[in-house]
């Protein structure tokens, strides 16, 4: 295995356990009122939303650290495609800076794969 393409889906993988940790636990608390630009009412009346999201990222994680782990090549790729493609919806739906926060460093592992 490439150890750019391992470094890089690791980076992948810490990423969605951040946004799981976000999402789940910091939803209404100040961090993540202010890493999605939220009034705390708003964060309140969504956070069990956001809690099944994070869990969502958390199933990204585990799949993308199971790849790591067996040494998958094909495991990391179906898992990055994944998180690509919810980056491309992502930002098409909620925030462009969703395509380069998401997208594009799957993109990028994804890439590294493959060469």
């Amino acid at each position: 295995m490439s150890s750019i393409a391992q470094l890089l889906t690791a980076l992948v993988a810490l990423l969605h356990v951040y946004f799981l940790v976000l999402e789940m636990f910091l939803w209404t608390k100040p961090l993540g009122l202010k890493v999605f630009g939220q009034s705390r009412e708003k964060a309140e009346q969504s956070k069990v939303l956001a809690a099944n999201q994070g869990l969502y990222n958390g199933f990204l994680a585990a799949g993308l650290i199971y790849g790591l782990a067996t040494g998958s090549r094909e495991f990391c790729l179906f898992f990055l495609a994944c998180v690509f493609v919810a980056g491309i919806y992502g930002a098409a739906t909620v925030s462009r800076k969703i395509l380069y926060v998401q997208a594009l460093p799957a993109l990028l592992a994804i890439a590294a794969w493959l060469l």
